[in-house]
């Protein structure tokens, strides 16, 4: 024999909507508004009943719904079919004539559609936003909208100047289309087989932070120096006069060598901008299927290849006119672009970002002091202006967009006699009813004279509208008895803040409040709730703890609260380890609790180790 489960439909739906969190909440209740003709908002002038009214619905509830069971509607009948109407209007009415449609609802809904928050800007339009004043051809606006639209949400590149240039010509290729690109290319004498679909590699890899130093220092114009760190004198010689021939040597690789006996590639410049968020909207207007250029901005045979070069200047004009940290491959590039803007182009602060980034996380100072060459003052004296520097230079453009959290749990503690009230915010819940509509002489005409078919769709759009309606009324006494039994609980935690709080389990709320834990688990999913001590999610108060020596059972959270004290108060010259602060719970609090534990409660709360706390 087999033992199944079954749940009724009413059951599910119940469920669904005690899980929902307050806004999904919202949109559910509009989606079955806009569904069921049957259901209306009961508008607050019109609610003469008030609270009263409101509760005496919640109690009457239950027998509502065994009334409605034992004489649901019939299937056929018109007279059977209203009266089952004659008892939602009984039990979800409030008796007055049917409502016209619009009005002040309408002014609700228009009102919500004003103060509806605008999308959020992406990092590349705030960028373009500012580059748009800029004094460029076409084609060179072409490429800087390219790199700007290939910068990560950290302002980062994720590829290298000569990939990006690669890209951004083969794109230019599928605009031009595969009959416009060899007519121009057998006019021009090159060979096909330049733009073939497999094109070589040029991906290079990315360079040492030591020769993006070198490249700075070569466009600053200024000497590097003797290298603090006692480098090849002649190998630095011979790095500079690489980087200052860099530019006439880094140009895309699709030009085929002069050993191969072959002419120069032709080149086409885009004619227009990048309008959208790919480089596949390039404006290719000027340029007709068979190759030939027209417009005033004619395209030349010279053109069709896009060089590092090009990518490298757009690069600097982003790198002027918004950030100079803007485009770096890593993060130690990002640094040393920053460094000559902040006249900080020195010998130390190049040491620091170069080779010892590792060596300033792990706050090891005597090291860096060592291989430097410098005490531990000037270290420190570097490390706090390497602070300054901005290491997500993107992150300061474009608009996050931030979670809204919508209390629906309102709890008070009387100061005077320790009393908990505890509430739920229903302004923000609309208040179903069964519209009278089917009141109308014509609604009653056709339950009498309709087809079937007809009849059948109201039936099931009734029971559908007392259901959700009764589901509703379910999730607001399921929630507010959960909430008042868990906040009895932790009336410590309302009186003395976090330090208070009892270790508590969702089956301890489900016995006292009578239902199965799955449900005390729905219940509190994504709601939230306003307390003295602000406003916080209902799972934050179900948390597991330990026993102190004295047998008082103390929370996780509680003891978080007590290593951030212990952790403020040490002497940040001698910090302590795990193994002390686990020996200080002990001997302060009685909480005798792992080092290992300990360290998981550090990480938590985002505390550095000691090593990374001490100060020199």
């Amino acid at each position: 024999m087999e033992q199944r489960l079954i749940q009724s439909p009413q059951m599910i739906q119940a469920m669904q909507v005690l899980q929902l969190p307050l806004l999904e909440l919202s949109e559910r209740i509009e989606q079955e508004l806009t569904e069921n003709p049957f259901l209306e908002v009961v508008e607050p002038e019109r609610d003469v009943a008030g609270a009263d009214g409101a509760d005496a619905a919640d109690g009457g509830a239950a027998e509502a719904r065994a009334e409605r069971a034992d004489a649901g509607p019939a299937s056929d009948g018109a007279d059977a079919m209203l009266d089952y109407l004659e008892r939602m209007d009984r039990d979800f009415g409030d008796g007055g004539p049917p409502r016209a449609a619009g009005g002040e609802e309408g002014d609700r809904k228009y009102e919500a559609m004003l103060n509806a928050p605008e999308s959020a800007r992406t990092l590349a339009a705030e960028v373009l936003d500012q580059l748009s004043a800029l004094e460029l051809t076409d084609r060179e606006r072409t490429v800087l909208e390219y790199v700007v639209w290939s910068l990560d949400e950290r302002g980062y590149l994720t590829e290298t100047p000569a990939t990006l240039a690669h890209e951004l010509t083969r794109e230019v290729q599928r605009a031009l289309g595969a009959s416009g690109v060899d007519a121009i290319l057998e006019e021009a004498g090159a060979p096909s087989a330049v733009f073939a679909e497999e094109p070589p590699t040029l991906e290079e890899p990315i360079r040492p932070a030591s020769d993006a130093a070198d490249e700075v220092a070569a466009r600053l114009g200024e000497p590097e120096g003797p290298d603090p760190a006692g480098a090849d004198p002649a190998r630095a010689d011979a790095a500079r006069a690489g980087a200052a021939e860099e530019g006439t040597a880094s140009t895309l690789a699709l030009e085929p060598s002069e050993e191969d006996g072959a002419s120069q590639t032709p080149a086409v410049s885009p004619d227009g901008h990048a309008s959208g968020k790919d480089a596949s909207a390039i404006d290719t207007s000027a340029i007709d299927t068979g190759g030939e250029a027209r417009g005033e901005d004619a395209l030349d045979d010279g053109d069709m290849v896009v060089t590092e070069d090009e990518v490298r200047d757009a690069l600097e004009r982003l790198r002027e006119a918004v950030h100079p940290g803007l485009g770096a491959l890593d993060l130690r590039e990002c640094l040393l672009l920053q460094l000559p803007s902040k006249g900080l182009w020195n010998p130390l602060m190049r040491q620091l970002i170069e080779r010892h980034l590792e060596d300033v996380r792990a706050n090891r100072l005597p090291q860096i002091a060592r291989s430097t060459g410098h005490d531990i003052e000037e270290v420190k004296a570097a490390i706090e202006l390497l602070q300054g520097l901005d290491p997500s230079p993107g992150a300061g453009f474009g608009e996050a967009s931030a979670e809204v959290i919508h209390p629906e749990v309102m709890v008070h503690l009387d100061e005077e006699d320790g009393t908990i009230e505890v509430r739920l915010d229903r302004e923000r819940t609309p208040s179903l009813r069964m519209s009278p509509m089917y009141q109308t002489q014509a609604f009653r005409k056709l339950l009498k004279e309709g087809d079937p078919e007809e009849r059948d769709w109201a039936r099931k759009k009734l029971e559908a509208a007392s259901w959700f309606i009764d589901a509703l009324a379910q999730r607001q006494s399921t929630l507010e008895r959960i909430s008042t039994a868990l906040f009895q609980r932790q009336k410590g935690f309302l009186e003395r803040g976090k330090e208070a709080l009892k270790p508590l389990r969702m089956q301890e709320i489900a016995d006292e409040v009578g239902v199965h834990i799955s449900t005390v688990s729905r219940g509190v999913a994504g709601k939230h709730a306003q307390t003295p001590r602000g406003i916080f999610p209902l799972k934050f108060f179900f948390t597991g703890g330990t026993t102190k020596s004295s047998g008082e059972a103390t929370s996780q959270i509680s003891i978080k609260e007590r290593i951030k004290a212990i952790v403020a108060a040490e002497d940040p010259a001698r910090p302590l380890s795990d193994e002390g602060i686990a020996k200080a719970l002990e001997d302060s609090e009685g909480i005798k609790i792992a080092r290992r534990t300990v360290t998981k409660y550090r990480k938590a709360l985002e505390i550095a180790s000691s090593t990374q706390r001490r100060q020199y």
